[in-house]
């Protein structure tokens, strides 16, 4: 019998070859040729032993018309051969889940949407190379459905698993766009999937694409849109990568360190002792003064790590809270003057309030 054509004719009109059956030696003609979608009820498996890569075949709607099939159209020929089922039917397979914990019949609910795993996975190819990485984020995603779904409310079962489909192939987005996470908010994760889109948006309709112009449309700051903009742009680099030829100096090397400098310690350690004298100094005025009260909101509510509150004060002394309030105010404004004076050459006192 003549051996068909290799792999490198697929695609394109070549001689005709026949076979024999056992039962009729009557040839059977068959063409190599491109043909329409094939029908899922016609698909065989049909392993050629000269065909290179012994990949799974066809036979179409014409006879002798058979065409090599690609992983994506072999998956959708599968998933078509579950059919869609109808309302009544999603009820009572998610009845018997819910009520039994059936495995049948959450099989065929996952199996009835396969499709609808891949229609909306192919919404977001553009963020991802592998469509069926996809794919198997959102089956992951339907099964969840399954599990939570419940048959009582008055909703489509595949309205309900859209909604976790969807979460499933979001989630693996953020985490596996880059090596570093760049969407741990809503806020980002909105930015993330529509600033690209707004920007061509924008440019269509004839308008420059500022930060400002995408923050106010996407309801983020300016500063978020900067953000996820150059963290989009970026494109991820090792700290270890060479930057000098004989590759003694990396790319980490080079980076300023964000830690405080030993003079900056030391200077922070100088205030800190100061201020710790001064505010002495200020404890040991209202002693004198016997200003009993003053003193107790100083110590207990100005200098506490667990301040008491205005109503525990109020309630020790007798007094209402707004009185204890407005000696609390008058205490502040003493100590911010005390030190305006003591330290005439520091003039940030803003972690007083006034």
């Amino acid at each position: 019998m003549p051996k068909a054509k290799s792999n490198k004719n697929a695609g394109r009109r070549a001689r005709p070859w026949t076979r024999t059956s056992g039962a009729s030696s009557k040839p059977v003609q068959v063409e190599f040729k491109p043909a329409p979608n094939p029908a899922p009820e016609k698909v065989v498996e049909m392993i050629d032993p000269d065909y290179e890569g012994n990949q799974p075949l066809a036979i179409l709607e014409e006879p002798g018309a058979i065409e090599k099939l690609g992983p994506l159209k072999r998956y959708l020929m599968e998933a078509r051969r579950y059919p869609i089922l109808t309302r009544e039917q999603e009820s009572e397979a998610a009845r018997l889940v819910r009520e039994k914990g059936d495995a049948s019949a959450a099989q065929k609910l996952v199996l009835s949407n396969l499709r609808l795993v891949v229609k909306i996975a192919i919404e977001y190819q553009r963020h991802w190379t592998d469509l069926f990485d996809l794919v198997q984020e959102g089956n992951i995603g339907l099964i969840q459905a399954v599990k939570k779904f419940d048959p009582y409310r008055n909703i489509r079962f595949s309205t309900y698993a859209s909604f976790w489909i969807r979460a499933y192939i979001l989630k693996f987005l953020m985490e596996n766009y880059r090596l570093v996470k760049i969407g741990k908010t809503q806020a980002q994760r909105r930015l993330f999937f529509n600033l690209k889109k707004e920007r061509e948006r924008l440019e269509s309709l004839g308008f420059k694409p500022t930060s400002s112009l995408l923050a106010q449309n996407l309801l983020a700051s300016e500063q978020e849109v900067n953000d996820m903009q150059m963290r989009m742009a970026a494109p991820e680099e090792s700290l270890d990568t060479p930057v000098t030829q004989d590759g003694k100096q990396t790319l980490g090397q080079t980076l300023p360190d964000e830690n405080p400098s030993l003079v900056e310690k030391l200077a922070d350690s100088e205030f800190q002792e100061l201020m710790g004298k001064k505010l002495k100094q200020f404890r040991e005025i209202l002693a004198a003064e016997k200003a009993e009260k003053e003193l107790f909101i100083f110590d207990h509510r100005l200098l506490a790590e667990n301040p008491q509150t205005l109503k525990e004060l109020g309630e020790k002394f007798g007094i209402s809270r707004e009185r204890i309030r407005q000696l609390e105010v008058r205490v502040m404004k003493r100590l911010k003057e005390y030190l305006k004076r003591e330290l005439p050459d520091f003039e940030d006192f803003d972690f007083l309030s006034s």
